[in-house]
Order: structure tokens, then C-alpha cells, then sequence
């Protein structure tokens, strides 16, 4: 792994235990089977979906998105608006591999994703149907082009989802936004959407199944989730900051992690390390240029399956 990669402390150990009800195996195999399918038909109804007007498309999206979700056991409650169609910078904290069905539920939209999925069995050929804009993670200099990219992607009217904490987290301990992708945004000259998520049990507590941090294998991930029973998925679009407002990424990446976030201390949790706040390596504005000094904001190598983009 690369010393300057965004890294979240959280482990499966300490962060992603199910402390509710489960569900029986057969239904937790039901459901998998049901996932499996849904995913399958995404795959085969890609193409087709495609050619549709954006209104239609980004409907079928959605309702294939929220029945993905839905096939785990877990409810979406979805608070705000979409607003208008346009090109946004969508920046969400980040949790799990599911953040990526849950926020095409509520808004469809391109990720970011690491290259590596493009040779996924299965979601490679799911991401690439999706018109997933993929990154070289682990090469920095690759980094301004990825910038050029995702800036496109916005003039040309796309919403574009990043995850700038650059890194999953648990959900009640949270990473720093990271500057790079909202670049983009200044370039593109397009708002900027945070969306806060959030995995809860029937009593508003955070669940823990859901979370794809540390070095936890898929299939595990894949297990707990369907095993989980009582978990609801909140999806809050904030207000959107528009163009012009920040003049620096720096300032427009901290709004954005304000509106998401919060100022308040990060929580610390038994068996997690406290993260230093210093800047990586890529992460300094000693240059000031749009595609000098970007950082990449995609997941961290130990969840190496943390989502689609990647999540990135």
C-alpha cells in the first residue's frame, strides 16, 4: 500500500458486530439469491437502459437501486430533493459497498471506482454497464487525469459521486474529506451535493453489519449483512453548495464535510486508534494548480472491495 492512501483505523473486530436480531439461515440465503438475481438482471438490462431519456432511466435506476438494498433486509428512508438535472458533485460519507446502491436509490449518478473492479466477476461488467468512471489507485501521477475526467464527466451534465473521506468508515467514527474531487466541481463550475448516510437500528443507534472496513473479506460482509435483522438506511441530501461560492478547494472541501459530518470531535470507540490529522503527501496546497497536487480519494487498500468506486 502506498504511504500517502487515505486509511480509516476501523477494523471488523471493533466496528462491524450485529448486536439485534438475526435472521434465520434459509432467509439469509433467500436473500443473497435475491441480491444475486437483481444484480444479474442489472448486468443484462444495462445496455437497454441506456438508450432510455434520462428521466426514465435515472426512474428504473432507482427502483433497481432501492430493491438491491431492500433484498438485504434493510429499509430506506430518504430525507431532501434531488432538485434539478445538471451536473453535481455528490460527496458522501462512506461506510460499505452498499453506500453505492443506497445513493443511486435515491439519486442516480456516475461513481468513481478503483480499476481494479472493472475485473470483478460480475459487479466488473455491473460497474462498467453503469458507466463507472474508473481511476489507476495506486499511481499518483495518474491523479490530474482522473481530475480532467471527472470534470468532463460534470460539464457534460452528469452527477459524479466520490467519496472524499477517501476510505470506509464505521459510522460513528468518521474520516476527513480530502480536497482532491472537489476540484472538479471548481473547475466544472457546478454545485456540490453532500449526502449524509447512515445505518441504524430500529431505535436509531448505529448498526454495525453493514460496515466494509479493515481488511473484512466480501463474502463476510456479504453474510452479516443478510444475517442482520432491524436495519433501516438513511439517506439526507443537504442543501447543495453552489458554484462560486469557495473560490479554494480547501474551503469547499471543508463546507461540504461541515454539512456532512459535523465540527464536532470524532467519537472514539474502544479497540480504534485516533487518526493523526496531518495532510498526506498530496493533500498539501504548497501548488496551487487544479491538477498538481490532487490527492486521491478512493478507498483504502486494506478494505480492497470497499465499493464500486473505489469507492472509492
Amino acid at each position: 500500500m502506498s504511504v500517502w492512501l487515505p486509511t480509516s483505523p476501523c477494523t471488523p473486530e471493533a466496528c462491524a458486530g450485529h448486536a439485534g436480531s438475526t435472521a434465520s439461515v434459509p432467509r439469509a440465503v433467500l436473500r443473497l439469491t435475491a441480491a444475486v438475481a437483481l444484480i444479474l438482471l442489472g448486468i443484462l438490462g444495462a445496455p437497454p437502459v441506456r438508450l432510455l431519456p434520462a428521466g426514465p432511466r435515472h426512474t428504473v435506476v432507482r427502483a433497481w437501486a432501492a430493491a438491491l438494498v431492500r433484498a438485504f433486509g434493510i429499509r430506506i428512508t430518504v430525507h431532501g430533493s434531488p432538485g434539478p438535472e445538471g451536473g453535481r458533485l455528490l460527496v458522501p460519507n462512506h461506510i460499505s459497498w452498499l453506500d453505492i446502491p443506497l445513493v443511486a436509490a435515491a439519486m442516480p449518478c456516475r461513481m468513481l471506482a478503483k480499476s481494479d473492479i472493472r475485473d470483478w466477476p460480475v459487479l466488473g461488467r455491473l460497474a462498467g454497464g453503469a458507466g463507472t468512471l474508473f481511476i489507476e489507485r495506486d499511481k499518483i501521477r495518474a491523479l490530474p487525469a482522473t481530475v480532467e475526467t471527472i470534470t468532463g464527466a460534470l460539464l457534460a451534465g452528469d452527477r459524479v459521486t466520490v467519496f472524499p473521506e477517501g476510505s470506509t468508515w464505521c459510522g460513528r467514527a468518521q474520516g476527513t474529506f480530502r480536497r482532491a474531487a472537489f476540484q472538479s466541481a471548481l473547475d466544472a463550475r457546478v454545485p456540490v451535493q453532500p449526502v449524509r448516510l447512515a445505518y441504524l437500528h430500529c431505535d436509531g443507534t448505529p448498526a454495525g453489519a453493514p460496515a466494509f472496513v479493515g481488511d473484512d473479506p466480501l463474502t463476510a460482509s456479504l453474510w452479516r449483512i443478510a444475517r442482520a435483522r432491524g436495519v433501516r438506511a438513511e439517506v439526507r441530501l443537504l442543501p447543495r453548495i453552489p458554484p462560486g461560492r469557495y473560490a479554494h478547494r480547501r474551503d469547499l472541501a471543508a463546507a461540504a464535510q461541515q454539512a456532512v459530518l459535523g465540527a464536532s470531535a470524532p467519537i472514539l470507540l474502544p479497540g480504534i486508534p485516533t487518526q493523526p490529522a496531518t495532510p498526506s503527501a498530496t493533500d498539501k496546497d504548497s501548488a496551487n494548480r487544479p491538477a498538481a497536487s490532487v490527492h486521491h480519494w478512493a478507498s483504502s487498500s486494506p478494505a480492497a472491495a470497499n465499493s464500486f468506486r473505489t469507492p472509492s
